[in-house]
């Protein structure tokens, strides 16, 4: 299935020469994007960008960003950095390179018919060159921060104002970029919206240790520490039967689907080694990707479904409620009988109700006392 929805690279994807001479969020190549599923009715258009990873690193990373038809309104279209869910840790699992961008029927699409400009992110190390950082908020909602500067640079019909949203993967990551926009001076960035990501990694690896068939997020996890700390090695904490699939699900041409498809019918909770989370690197991942522990200055939607299997409510609301305790700026959505990809498809209206209210300037609900 991947291979018949995948896009071979262009050489925008390796054009790093002027990395070296350019500061984050600086355009590095761009190219039209026209062999996407939706080529003949909205415009896209690839970039590759100056960015910065978790160990601050200055890194290049590419992204597409949709865009509506008809001409652009008075100041611009306005702006959504998208942050998308997980598609692999391999080099050949970026959005960018698949004719749906992935997430083009799951909420991309409603973005870019009610008028929203996306700025999609692949992630550094998906597409381009380099090791994903896999699920560490930082190296993540860099990304999506310093895609907005590269795609203003490439396309003058955007708006300055922006906000972020992200499912899954990327709903850590649009809380990430919200924790990094409250130190920030920025009056162009209106809030964030995390879907169906918000929860400890600790209580995330847990809990899908014990699942039926996601086990295979726990040899991307390994890549993930890994990436960002590579003294680690990921047998220390996954036992032999896992380690046996890391690289048949890490490397390209891999992604999402390869990885389901390998752990179908794994032995619940016989990827992990007993002792994990002792690990020195696991314990400080943890740390590093919290989430909750910093207050949040603008408005941050978090968006949960009562029955997702893979990200669980009860963890996502044990993180609203210390955020909550942060003073945040923060409002809670749960939608009952909903798993986790369900929440983003059937959310998207609520997701850009809200959104047309920040480009408004209407003041957020915070429902922080009602939890």
């Amino acid at each position: 299935m991947e291979r018949a929805v995948s896009l071979s690279p262009t050489a925008l994807y390796s054009d790093v020469k002027a990395l070296e001479s350019t500061k984050p969020g600086d355009l590095l190549d761009q190219e039209a994007g026209t062999e996407y599923t939706f080529s003949k009715d909205f415009r896209a258009v690839r970039i590759l960008y100056h960015s910065r990873d978790a160990l601050d690193h200055d890194v290049a990373t590419s992204a597409v960003i949709l865009l509506p038809t008809g001409p652009a309104p008075d100041g611009g279209w306005p702006v959504i950095a998208w942050g998308h869910g997980t598609s692999g840790v391999a080099t050949a699992c970026a959005p960018s390179l698949m004719k749906d961008v992935y997430y083009w029927g799951e909420g991309l699409s409603d973005m870019v018919r009610a008028g929203f400009a996306v700025v999609a992110t692949d992630y550094h190390g998906l597409g381009t060159a380099g090791h994903h950082q896999y699920l560490d908020k930082v190296a993540q909602a860099r990304d999506m921060i310093y895609s907005i500067p590269a795609a203003r640079s490439a396309v003058q019909e955007l708006g300055r104002r922006w906000v972020a949203d992200g499912h899954s993967q990327g709903g850590l990551a649009a809380w990430g970029v919200a924790e990094i926009e409250s130190e920030l001076n920025d009056d162009d960035y209106l809030g964030a919206i995390s879907v169906s990501g918000a929860i400890s990694l600790d209580h995330f690896m847990e809990y899908i240790n014990g699942s039926d068939g996601g086990e295979f997020y726990l040899d991307y996890l390994a890549f993930g520490i890994q990436s960002r700390f590579p003294e680690f090695e990921p047998q220390e904490i996954l036992r032999p039967a896992a380690m046996s699939k890391y690289a048949a699900v890490t490397t390209s041409p891999a992604c999402w689907y390869s990885g389901f498809a390998e752990f179908r019918g794994f032995p619940k909770g016989k990827a992990l080694k007993p002792a994990w989370r002792r690990n020195r690197f696991v314990r400080q991942f943890v740390q590093e990707t919290e989430l909750g522990s910093r207050p949040i200055r603008k408005p941050l939607l978090v968006i949960s479904g009562e029955a997702d299997q893979t990200v669980p409510i009860d963890a996502v609301r044990q993180t609203v409620r210390k955020a909550c305790s942060m003073d945040s700026a923060l409002s809670f959505k749960s939608y009952p009988g909903l798993d986790h990809d369900p929440t983003m498809t059937e959310s998207i209206r609520a997701q850009l109700a809200w959104m047309r209210e920040r480009f408004t300037g209407i003041a957020m609900t915070n429902t922080c006392q009602q939890l």
